[in-house]
């Protein structure tokens, strides 16, 4: 959520931003909250200018009655009543029009950077850089479910029968490969120096409201019945809902946390041969990066912390790329985005695998958290990082790893994690 006062002496650029992301019925809006805004300005020095009056007049009650005037102080008390009426009447506008004016504003989305590609949709996402071989094998790669399944390690039939479908059972050496690439991603990022975390999985409306918009609530998450609670679709949330309403030292930034949470999503996605595998799936595993820092610190943290997803997973042996997201892609709330891609050998392109984000200051100011600096308090700026999320990952890892007899081999990385093992095989 931008500041009114900006978008109030910026409107055009405002506009300007809209047509860029091609949301061009929102355009009336930013008119239609600068005259809301006027008229609470209005509604609000009116309260200001009734309030004198009633100080003044409520003044002149004293000295009447110190003069022994009754009649003229009683007078005066049933004028100083209606004053108090009216406020009463004014100051519940004001209220309404508050209601009215945050309701638009988190719909405005929020000013891109300069540097980022204008387009539609994601199919106009620009490739950035490619970091390691993309290698296809001279053997067949088959689908990952097939593998997982011929090393007893996938189970998604009995999950059908206990959750339905967007569900799975992970057993033996394939489960723990999962786990070990969550052990690494969390061991990878405290060695970064950021600060472990195990948040709540569930969390209020308000912290919701305030780190996504609507229309991505409503697609992803699972709402608790009778309950104001929502289970996280990604750790993010709740490490950004922590500092809710806090005024940070400014010697404390940056904070730089590294949290791990199970995450749960409503859609199940493309039907066909990804819907019986691991790709898009009701639940699964996170290893997050969240950061808050000075807003003049902002991009040097974004560009660190994609750098660190290419990082950890190159060190699997898992060669990736880096996607711009276009405009017209980025959710409302985002200055900045791009996703981290891994190499698919068996269908012979990349797929999404982590996505990086800077905020600007828009979850700081709908969640009201501030630094306290020497020049006075400011609204500290948030990013968010995908380290790692798996099964998703755990894909990327099988087919970069397959082997012509069945087996997958272990990267080095993981092998303290497996016992020391340096490949799984068929049993």
């Amino acid at each position: 959520m931008i500041d009114i006062k900006f978008l109030k002496e910026n409107s055009e650029k405002v506009k300007e931003n809209i047509r860029k992301k091609f949301q061009d019925e929102k355009l009336p809006l930013v008119d239609q909250v600068v005259e809301l805004y006027d008229q609470k300005k209005d509604q609000l020095m009116e309260m200001e200018r009734l309030r004198a009056d009633r100080n003044r007049k409520s003044a002149e009650i004293g000295a009447f009655m110190r003069d022994g005037k009754k009649e003229e102080a009683e007078a005066i008390k049933q004028e100083v009543a209606k004053y108090g009426d009216t406020i009463d009447v004014l100051t519940k506008q004001v209220e309404e029009l508050d209601a009215q004016i945050t309701k638009i504003m988190m719909t405005i989305p929020n000013i891109i950077d300069d540097s980022v590609p204008i387009g539609k949709d994601d199919s106009e996402n620009v490739e950035i850089e490619r970091f390691g071989e993309p290698l296809v094998p001279n053997y067949e790669i088959p689908h990952h479910a097939d593998i997982c399944e011929a090393l007893n390690g996938l189970d998604k039939e009995s999950a059908g029968r206990t959750s339905g479908n967007g569900f799975y059972y992970l057993m033996g050496d394939i489960a723990r490969l999962h786990s070990a690439m969550i052990s690494y991603a969390r061991d990878f990022m405290i060695d970064k120096g950021f600060t472990y975390c195990v948040p709540p999985f569930m969390i209020r409306s308000d912290v919701v409201n305030g780190v996504m918009s609507f229309a991505e609530m409503d697609a992803m998450m699972y709402k608790i019945e009778n309950e104001d609670l929502y289970l996280i679709g990604t750790s993010e949330h709740s490490m950004i809902g922590k500092f809710k309403g806090q005024l940070i030292k400014e010697e404390e930034l940056p904070l730089a946390l590294t949290s791990y949470s199970p995450c749960f999503r409503k859609e199940v996605g493309s039907h066909g041969l990804e819907e019986r595998g691991l790709y898009r799936v009701h639940q699964f595993e996170k290893q997050e990066m969240v950061v808050l820092c000075k807003p003049e610190d902002a991009m040097e943290w974004y560009n660190k912390m994609w750098s660190y997803t290419v990082e950890f997973f190159r060190s699997l042996d898992v060669p990736v790329r880096t996607l711009e997201c276009c405009s017209g892609d980025l959710a409302d709330l985002k200055v900045k985005s791009c996703d981290v891609e891994a190499w698919s050998p068996r269908q012979q392109k990349y797929f999404e695998v982590g996505s990086c984000s800077t905020l600007g200051d828009a979850q700081a100011r709908r969640l009201s958290i501030r630094a306290k600096g020497e020049n006075g308090n400011y609204l500290v700026s948030t990013l968010n990082n995908t380290v790692l999320a798996t099964p998703r990952g755990l894909i990327a890892l099988i087919e970069n790893n397959y082997q012509e007899d069945g087996s997958i081999l272990i990267p080095k990385a993981l092998q303290p994690y497996m016992g020391g093992i340096e490949k799984i095989e068929k049993n």
